[in-house]
């Protein structure tokens, strides 16, 4: 057996499949850590494929197994998420989301699909690979502290012990049918800032009976500008974004009290704790320096994503095996963060991004807008790919 001809073979055979369990799934979205109706259909797509699985009750999480001959040769991972995003969708389609407020507007119906997809595959192909696949199926990946790290730390990586992950993401910049690489540093980690000043409210017209926490608030969103500007090292990529400014007061009201929160993006762990520590001092030593309180809260975010660069330099091949040269890109670095990066932090990961736009067709809207949706055929490329991904990580060497 030629197994990348069969991959590509039931790719395309079971193409209509994939489209109806995207459109299905797509149509009902759920909320991070409420995926219990998704996880239900997943579960069922598992038992008709005679996939073994597990239920981790407590987060909607699911894993998977499909051993190949000799399931302890070594083990694999490939992860999908699952929760949709709180906004209303603005499309007009046959498989426009039927829950209101809520949409898959970052295509995670498009990964759940994808391993669904590859896991039937892989599932028909267990006779020509050796050792494990384990099929991760993630709740939560858009709400801190992030399905992921919830996993982890339930044991989605052990038992049996996963050697390397893969998983990859839509990406409506790329036209279907390419797909984007790039190793080492990928992904930032995020953090979000929660700022309170608190002073003395008044009259716009008699300031110096005030203690102005609009004015204070302004200073230390200027101050804290420094933290990249002049205490970060200039090769190091930071982004320090503050984009919520609250001060309920009037053109003529000072009030008691303005509310400020913002994000710090970084791709080193030392620097990301160093600077969390600068923006904190900052914040105190304006405050007390002009005389208000503050108060200060920075919630713990998702690490940076690093690809591992042996397993990713062999993706790439991989994928250009796969699909040809001509359609694997390499994609730059992005200040966006993601979950998957506390894979990344575990254990040799890989995270791509799956090409969905389609110009001609006028798909172009990006993720986490109200329009965005994909170009269907991509479908076909991202249950393949992941499927001869995998299979590559596992092939016998006789076969090589």
């Amino acid at each position: 057996m030629i197994v990348k001809d069969y991959i590509e073979k039931r790719s395309l055979e079971l193409e209509p499949d994939w489209i109806e369990m995207r459109r299905y799934l797509h149509a009902n979205p759920e909320l991070s850590f409420e995926e219990a109706k998704t996880r239900g259909y997943i579960s069922t797509k598992l038992q008709e494929l005679g996939i073994p699985f597990t239920y981790q009750t407590d987060n909607f999480g699911l894993v998977g197994l499909i051993e190949g001959k000799n399931p302890a040769a070594r083990t694999i991972a490939l992860r999908a998420d699952m929760d949709a995003l709180p906004l209303e969708e603005k499309n007009n389609t046959d498989y426009v989301s039927t829950v209101p407020g809520v949409m898959h507007a970052c295509g995670h119906d498009v990964h759940m699909v994808n391993l669904l997809g590859a896991a039937r595959i892989l599932s028909e192909l267990k006779n020509e690979f050796e050792g494990t696949v384990k099929l991760i199926f993630q709740p939560g990946e858009e709400k801190a502290p992030g399905g992921a790290s919830m996993m982890i730390q339930k044991g989605v990586l052990d038992n049996p012990t996963v050697e390397t992950i893969i998983g990859q993401h839509v990406f409506p910049e790329l036209e279907a049918g390419k797909v984007g690489f790039k190793t080492g540093m990928y992904m930032a980690s995020s953090d979000d800032i929660f700022i309170t000043v608190s002073g003395k409210g008044g009259h716009g017209a008699q300031p110096h009976k005030t203690i102005d926490t609009v004015l204070i608030a302004s200073h230390i969103i200027v101050a804290l500008q420094q933290v990249v500007s002049r205490r970060a090292d200039p090769i190091m990529p930071s982004v320090l974004t503050f984009g919520k400014i609250v001060g309920l007061g009037a053109t003529n009201v000072i009030p008691n009290e303005v509310k400020i929160e913002g994000t710090f993006r970084t791709f080193d762990e030392m620097w990301r704790l160093k600077a969390k520590q600068l923006i904190k001092e900052i914040v105190e030593g304006v405050g007390k320096a002009m005389g208000a309180e503050v108060d200060i809260r920075i919630k713990q975010g998702y690490p940076y994503l690093k690809n591992e660069e042996t397993l990713t330099k062999n993706a790439i091949d991989w994928a250009k095996d796969y699909l040809g040269s001509e359609n694997v890109e390499t994609v730059s670095l992005r200040m966006t963060s993601e979950d998957f990066a506390f894979y990344s932090q575990e254990i040799p990961a890989c995270f791509y991004r799956l090409g969905t736009g389609n110009k001609m067709k006028g798909i172009s809207s990006l993720v986490h807008t109200p329009t965005f949706d994909i170009d269907e055929s991509a479908l076909k490329i991202g249950v393949g790919l992941m499927a001869w991904l995998a299979y590559k990580q596992l092939e016998p060497k006789l076969l090589k």
